[in-house]
């Protein structure tokens, strides 16, 4: 069956394209209840594996020996981490099925190119946070040059965020995806509230958008609503190397090959997990230290 093709137009015109209603019901509520407790467990400081304040890119290094989230966080890692709480209810939830056929019609792939990438969630902060204007693997300072080398090369990735509580705050600049950076988006202030073009991303519970991560984009996050919005990325085989330094960063090399796919229905689609699965510890072998794609 060839990938559906319906979310794909919007992707490439803007760099984004927002699905409503991707959960609703009874998933959205144990999602709700699990995210709940998965970041209760890391703001008591019992998951080291979050993305602390004021920082906004990896490498996250808590103060060794001490509390992990002392200073507050804005996310939470790993959630396919087997001692991460409800890493079962994530894990069926990263390789659901209905996901997956998004994902396959927005890279205009089969099952045998998809490789196993992030899964994290991000919550409200623990005081105001924003983000700086940033494309996510192409240097803020790069050159027009650099910049389109990277933009012209296919995405090899898929990337969302699922918001389970309403959730405005990702911003935008559509169609930045597919050029390189203004006059105006290079001389503008890190966190200008009022570049030109900016769209902010509004979504209902239960919906998600998925988008290019080297759109132009910042995020604002208001530490008085509530959050909690699960970040995935899934890949394609293509994109291999080019696709190292953005996952493997966070530090997942020790524990992906021991994801609990046992609560991934038998079958077939065990089976695709398993390969994508296996498809990413190969690539954490093949790669040596990548280091981060962007440095604050």
């Amino acid at each position: 069956m060839a990938p559906d093709t319906t979310y794909l137009e919007s992707l490439k015109r803007d760099g984004f394209v927002v699905i409503p209603n991707l959960l609703s019901g009874d998933k959205l509520e144990q999602l709700r209840s699990a995210c709940s407790e998965t970041t209760k467990f890391a703001r008591a400081g019992h998951w080291p594996h979050v993305r602390t304040l004021p920082k906004q890119f990896p490498p996250w290094n808590p103060t060794p020996g001490g509390n992990p989230a002392a200073e507050g966080i804005w996310g939470v890692q790993f959630l396919m981490h087997p001692e991460q709480p409800n890493h079962e209810l994530f894990t069926q939830q990263y390789f659901a099925a209905d996901v997956l056929e998004i994902v396959k019609g927005l890279l205009q792939c089969a099952d045998a190119d998809l490789v196993m990438e992030l899964y994290n969630l991000l919550v409200r902060p623990d005081h105001d946070f924003e983000l700086r204007w940033h494309r996510d693997s192409i240097a803020w300072e790069a050159t027009a040059e650099e910049e389109l080398q990277r933009l012209n090369e296919p995405a090899w990735h898929a990337q969302w965020n699922m918001a389970l509580y309403d959730d405005a705050s990702l911003i935008v600049v559509p169609g930045s995806h597919a050029r390189a950076k203004t006059e105006a988006e290079r001389a503008a202030h890190p966190f200008a509230k009022d570049m030109p073009g900016q769209l902010v991303v509004k979504m209902k519970a239960g919906d998600a958008v998925f988008y290019n991560n080297n759109i132009v984009h910042r995020g604002v996050y208001d530490s008085g609503v509530e959050r909690m919005t699960l970040h995935g990325s899934m890949g394609h085989m293509n994109g291999s190397e080019l696709r190292a330094r953005n996952v493997l960063q966070h530090g997942m090399r020790e524990w992906i090959a021991d994801v609990d796919l046992g609560v991934v229905p038998e079958g077939a689609e065990r089976e695709r997990a398993g390969a994508m699965r296996e498809r990413l510890v190969e690539l954490g072998k093949v790669t040596g230290d990548v280091g981060f794609e962007l440095e604050e």
